[in-house]
This record gives structure tokens, C-alpha cells and sequence, in this order.
């Protein structure tokens, strides 16, 4: 993969380095993703797709925050 002109893109999340690249490369048609790299892993041009497609980890603590406060909310608002 490290033939000719090389890009090469990190993150600490591991989702976001992947759908700044995918957003960038859907904009951008001299930019092509040729594969990745997770834990050691590596991986082609669908898994980095489907790396850019799943939610952020702050997305991810949203949604879990959402579903954890929205049971208490309900409780709260049979109690008043």
C-alpha cells in the first residue's frame, strides 16, 4: 500500500481518523483509500468503509447516556 504518493492518517478513536478520510475522499476523487491498519490488523478499502460508517466513541456515550437518563425522566415525571 506504500507504493507511489502516501497518505497516512491516526487517531486516538479509532473511528474518526477512518470517516475524516471517507468524508474527505467522497469530496475529493484524487484521494483514494486503499486500506488501514486497527490493533495491528490490516485491512482493505470495504473494512475501512465500514470502519468510517459506525458512530463515534462520543456518539456511542450519547446514545448510552440517552437510553440510561430517559428511564429516570419517566420515573420522575409519574412520580410529580
Amino acid at each position: 500500500m506504500f507504493t507511489g504518493p502516501t497518505a497516512i492518517a491516526y487517531s486516538a478513536d479509532p473511528v474518526a481518523a477512518a470517516k475524516v478520510c471517507a468524508n474527505f475522499a467522497k469530496d475529493n476523487e484524487n484521494l483514494v483509500i486503499l486500506g488501514g491498519s486497527l490493533d495491528g490488523e490490516v485491512m482493505d478499502q470495504t473494512m475501512v468503509d465500514a470502519l468510517a460508517r459506525l458512530p463515534s466513541l462520543e456518539e456511542i456515550r450519547a446514545t448510552l447516556v440517552g437510553m440510561i437518563s430517559t428511564p429516570a425522566t419517566r420515573i420522575a415525571g409519574v412520580l410529580q
